[in-house]
């Protein structure tokens, strides 16, 4: 399968929701319309700090998405794109999608003078995990949440 990697475009959106529709399903997360609609209205706005990108495979369809976003970083005085959301269809699993998502989120960084590429993932997605450590370092920081 032949993949691109663009930024979304309003037109994108239906694909896109039954891309965030199974992302959500993926991490057992309820999906609404609000939710959708929410996140959404961040990507396509250009001044807000969420942006996406979507990878499409040789018929045009949406196969998955990358959404990301850049991040100070005070100890280095630099910046960084933390990669919020990363997802793949499961036909376009062990295909190249996600090697493709992660290659236009390191010319991103590199066009935009960013530092570091930054991402958490579940402990037992095991399969993007194979990915991210071909690409990078575990760190040795914890990640934390406190709900509000």
């Amino acid at each position: 399968m032949a993949v691109t990697v663009r930024p979304l475009r309003d037109r994108d959106f239906f694909p896109w929701l039954d891309l965030f529709a199974g992302y959500c399903s993926f991490y057992e997360v309820e999906v609404t319309d609000e939710k959708a609609l929410r996140v959404w209205s961040w990507i396509s706005d250009k001044n807000h700090e969420l942006g996406g990108a979507a990878a499409h495979d040789d018929d045009g369809n949406l196969v998955g998405f990358v959404h990301y976003r850049e991040v100070p970083h005070t100890l280095t005085a630099r910046r960084g794109l933390f990669l919020d959301d990363i997802y793949v269809k499961p036909e376009g699993r062990n295909a190249g999608v996600g090697h493709a998502l992660m290659a236009f989120a390191q010319v991103y960084a590199r066009e935009n003078d960013l530092s570091t590429i930054e991402l958490v993932t579940k402990p037992d997605n095991k399969e993007a995990q194979k990915l991210y450590d071909a690409l990078g370092a575990r760190t040795e920081w914890l990640t934390y949440e406190i709900e509000v």
